[in-house]
């Protein structure tokens, strides 16, 4: 039994005074307010519940900082997208679990606890499926292993290039299965992560152009009960050819042809009409948002405050990985909200503080999406972060969590996953050795 005193820490009824944290067996086993320090195994000031990471793809990190030089017409998620599969054919095995490796480390240090890996890197350079069809699912657990981050691993079926649908193209080669070969992928990956605590394995149709509704129907068995994740709606272009092949929007298709409900997370969910918002929300899916990826690719803005105002379930995701930071996810959705809505503190219900209501949100939403529990409560799991203030030692709790997402001074200092520490002092356990290995991959990569 472990005991961890905090002068505050962030419940899921808000923030509470003198909280007393008794873990055991990797879960927390009691939460006492009103409590005091004596006995405590740790001391902090300020603790809250680690967020899951509920969307990404870790392979797209060696790209981070790759993409922003502008071509000789309009950039946009199309064309940085033909860049993400020249990244995509030149990694090995080896590069994909060292660049994995270091991105759950920086997620860690950002006070990230999980992470849904939508992974759809499968084959070989040549699109040729490896002799071991997880070889890199393998991988990636590899590097949960390593790093101490929870998993929730999904593996993609991608099928076709576009709506119709369309063949797919070379880029795609290393993605591309049938439902019978993802069968044995999905099996494979379950193998995969036997013996890694807490592993969740779930399935991710890609998205409405890279399969159809047929195929989604067909693979959803698959699921065994376990999350199902979707990109969707990410795009205008998408919805319009979407309504072009098909006569609906792809969230209305979608909601009309498969039964979503609470074991869904459908990912960015960007456009979308007043019907479908209420849709998403009725039937408990999780927006699964990523806020710096969207607006990096230019995608749009969700529609968050009619979707919350119904009762929607949201999280956030880091995507691409073009920067690993949970106080810039948050603060990118909630400014996206006031840029939209042109008012303040637009998430958050009167009188709540809006990183608050941010961390219990994504906290929640994204431990649904990824088949797991969050919260500081009895019975969950472990997952805490701790901050430290000593940029802005005046600040009293509350405000300190405002100033982590939205000022400065207030940073992620501890790290804990299933009750073991991780993170401490701000970095990680393995992060240096974990880093050499990335940089030296990274110079590969490039040529240098």
């Amino acid at each position: 039994m472990t005991t961890l005193f905090a002068a505050a820490a962030l419940l899921p009824t808000g923030l509470a005074r003198d909280v007393a944290i008794e873990i055991e067996n990797g879960r927390i086993a009691s939460v006492e307010q009103g409590s005091s320090p004596a006995g405590a195994d740790e001391r902090h000031a300020l603790l809250a519940p680690a967020i899951p990471n509920l969307h990404s793809h870790a392979f797209q990190r060696a790209m981070a900082g790759l993409t922003e030089k502008r071509g000789p017409g309009d950039d946009s998620f199309w064309s940085w997208r033909t860049e993400m599969y020249r990244f995509a054919l030149s990694m090995t095995p080896d590069d994909v679990e060292a660049v994995a490796a270091q991105l759950y480390v920086e997620m860690l240090e950002a006070g990230f606890s999980r992470v849904g890996e939508f992974h759809y890197l499968h084959h070989d350079p040549d699109g040729r499926p490896y002799a071991n069809v997880a070889e890199m699912a393998e991988r990636i657990a590899a590097a949960s292993a390593e790093t101490g981050i929870g998993l929730t691993l999904l593996p993609v079926f991608y099928a076709h290039a576009g709506f119709g649908p369309k063949p797919p193209v070379e880029g795609q080669r290393r993605f591309i299965n049938d439902p019978a070969r993802f069968a044995d992928l999905v099996a494979a990956s379950r193998r995969a992560v036997t013996g890694l605590a807490g592993a969740v394995v779930g399935i991710a149709p890609h998205s409405l152009r890279a399969a159809t509704i047929a195929e989604i129907n067909e693979i959803l068995p698959l699921a065994e009960g376990q999350p199902v994740h979707i990109h969707v709606a990410e795009q205008v272009l998408e919805v319009e050819d979407c309504v072009a092949a098909t006569g609906a929007r792809p969230v209305e298709l979608l909601l009309s042809s498969a039964p979503v409900d609470q074991r869904w997370c459908l990912i960015h969910a960007t456009h979308l009409s007043a019907d479908e918002v209420a849709g998403i929300a009725a039937r408990q899916a999780v927006a699964g948002l990523c806020p710096i990826t969207e607006a990096n690719l230019g995608d749009g803005i969700f529609a968050g405050a009619a979707f919350v105002g119904q009762g929607g379930r949201l999280g956030v995701g880091s995507d691409s990985n073009v920067q690993i930071s949970l106080a810039g996810e948050l603060r990118q959705l909630e400014y996206s909200q006031r840029l939209a809505q042109r008012s303040r503190n637009v998430i958050a219900r009167a009188g709540r503080s809006t990183a608050a209501e941010l961390l219990n949100r994504v906290a929640s939403g994204g431990a649904q999406a990824l088949g797991v529990r969050s919260g500081i409560e009895a019975g969950n799991p472990a997952d805490l972060v701790s901050f430290t203030a000593a940029g802005a030692p005046y600040l009293p709790p509350a405000d300190q969590l405002d100033a982590f997402v939205f000022a400065s001074g207030v940073s992620v200092a501890d790290v804990w996953v299933g009750g073991k520490k991780q993170v401490t002092a701000g970095k990680h356990v393995k992060a240096d050795a974990i880093r050499r290995r990335f940089e030296s991959t990274m110079h590969r990569l490039l040529g240098a």
